[in-house]
This record gives C-alpha cells, structure tokens and sequence, in this order.
C-alpha cells in the first residue's frame, strides 16, 4: 500500500505491531519503565505526523528505531545515569541500617516481562532478550554513553548489522565498531560475579522447587529456612531506599527487625526483567487483608538465591503490572492480570 493512501486504522495497526520491541528497547536505553513508554508514545506521535513523508527507502521498523533512537539521545541528554543501590553506596552492616529514600529517578525501574519481550519461537533469540533485561545488565548498560548504548543494544540484543546501526545514527560503520568495541571493554570491566543470573527459560524442576521453598519460607516468615535458600553472599535491596545488605545474617536480621511488619505476607508470582518475580501483599491490619508491599525480583545461581529486590513504590508497580491493589484475607491466590 502506498504511504498515502494508508487508513488511520491501517497505519495503528502497523505501528502498534512494533511497540512491545521498541519499549523493551527504550527500556533498555532508559532504564525506567515509565520513561520507556513515554517514548514509545512520543515515536508513535512522531511516526504518525511524519508518516506522510515516509519514503520507504528503510523498512517501517528501522524507520521507528530511527525515531525511538532519537528520541532516548534527547531525553538522556541530561546525563542522568539509573542505578541500584549496590552501584552507588556501599553495603551497610545491619547494625547502622536505615532507611533513606532518594529521588525516583534516582532508580533503575523493574519492567514486566510482557511489556518489552515480543513473542518469538526462537530459544536463542529469547534467552538473548531475556537476559538483556536482567538487572545487572540493565545497570551495566546505564554506564555508557549513550550512543554507545544504542550502538551495543542494536548490535548485541537486536543483531543489527553495522552498516544498519551506521545508517541509523548517521555515522560510519568504523565509528559504529569503534563504538561497540569500547562499550564490550566497559561492559567486562563492570561484569560481576554470578550477574549472568542461571535462570533457565522455562525454569527447570530444581528452580522451580527453589521458589516453591521461597514462597513457603517467605510466606511462613522461616528465617531458618529462607537462609538455607540464600547464598552466603546474597544482596538484599530496596528502592527507593538506598540502603543495601550483604549476607545472609544482615538480611534475616533486617527482615526480623525493621522489616517485621512483613511477617504474614502473601506472594503472587511475576515475570520480571527476564526473572522469576513476586508481588508482596502483606497484611492491613486496619481493613483486614492485604495491601501492595513490594514487586520482588529475584535472582539465581548454583541453586541458591543470589539477589533478592524489592521495589517499595507500589502505588507505581501494581498498576504497571496489572495487580490489584488490595487482596481479601480468604484470597490464597490470585492470578497476574493480563
């Protein structure tokens, strides 16, 4: 169909087939939710006004890339760099802990799995762009430039060719191998123990009792047997709070601590960022029921819980992920909305 006599509904209909792989890719470049869907929007409203001068001399989907690139560059040009809390204090022991918050900016943001992952019947190709929204490679990512960004996402993730990443961001494709080498030497330089996060897709049964055990433990608030779930050296964090615990007797300690009102809680499983995830209800005590607490992400490896964080905004979360935001007292389960 020639660009001009496309219908309002036929062109919706070509742009939205690309927006669950152009926000996966704005997240990947932004690092927050929120700010990924913004800039889907703001490309879809770019695309539509500037369709008409669409000339298809590249595919619609490179032209959106295009759009979306650019979109991020400017939206980034402020510098602000997303984090964990590990990338910006050091571990605090239990004794002097407490809870400071710092701005949402401040934070790398959890994404729902369907948000940003498009359906593909290729393993390798979803193992790829599993991976790519872990946590320790978002954060890693939010460490380069951000041309260099875009250049190692279109290349490494999306499997770009260099003359089409060149294309893209007007340059050259020696600058573009230039680019991506540079942002490979960072990327390794940064690259953390255990990060790669042994998730197998789907879990295998070892991983799946591994979770079962968390949810009892969890549930049950077991402190005996949630440590024997975790790694000696498990991370425990908690945006916006930019406290951090190291260790399997300060995370315990916190959670029978300043985090005893979490005793009783109800857990309702997530796909998060390529990762096994629940939603944390924990008890009201003044309507009776539960109420949102945390999205949870957790991290795995050699069996053993390796990274256990929680995201406290949940007035922001829930929503995001279709989750109610309270949970009758006789409710056992609930099932993640659509």
């Amino acid at each position: 169909m020639a660009n001009g006599t496309a219908t309002p509904t036929d062109l919706d209909t070509r742009l939205e087939a690309h927006r669950t792989e152009l926000t996966g890719y704005c997240y990947r470049m932004l690092g927050s939710s929120f700010e990924a869907e913004d800039a889907v929007q703001d490309t879809m409203v770019r695309a539509w006004r500037s369709y008409d001068k669409f000339e298809g001399r590249s595919s619609l989907r490179s032209w959106l890339y295009r759009i979306a690139t650019n979109v991020c560059l400017d939206m980034l040009t402020a510098g602000n760099k997303r984090a964990r809390p590990m990338d910006l204090t050091e571990s605090t022991p239990l004794a002097r802990a407490a809870l400071s918050p710092r701005p949402d900016h401040t934070w790398l943001e959890p994404m729902p799995d369907a948000r940003v992952l498009p359906t593909t019947h290729d393993p390798a190709e979803a193992a790829v762009a599993k991976e790519s929204v872990r946590l320790a490679f978002m954060a890693a990512l939010q460490q380069l430039p951000a041309k260099q960004r875009a250049v190692l996402i279109l290349r490494e993730v999306l499997a770009w060719k260099a003359s089409e990443v060149a294309e893209l961001l007007d340059t050259s494709v020696a600058s573009v191998n230039s680019a991506l080498q540079r942002a490979r030497a960072t990327l390794a330089e940064r690259q953390e123990p255990g990060a790669e996060a042994a998730v197998s897709d789907p879990l295998d049964e070892d991983q799946q009792k591994l979770l079962d055990r968390y949810v009892a433990a969890f549930e049950g608030y077991d402190m005996t047997a949630l440590t024997a779930l975790l790694h000696e050296d498990a991370v425990m964090t908690m945006p916006p709070f930019d406290l951090w615990l190291t260790g399997t007797r300060d995370i315990t300690g916190f959670m029978t601590t300043l985090g005893a009102p979490c005793a009783g809680s109800r857990l309702v499983p997530v796909q998060v960022n390529g990762l096994p995830g629940f939603a944390q209800y924990k008890p009201d005590p003044d309507k009776g029921g539960f109420v949102p607490w945390a999205v949870q992400v957790l991290e795995i490896s050699d069996g053993r819980i390796t990274g256990f964080h929680c995201f406290l905004d949940t007035q922001r979360w829930f929503p995001l992920f279709d989750l109610p935001l309270h949970l009758e007292a006789e409710t056992d389960q609930v099932e993640q909305g659509a």
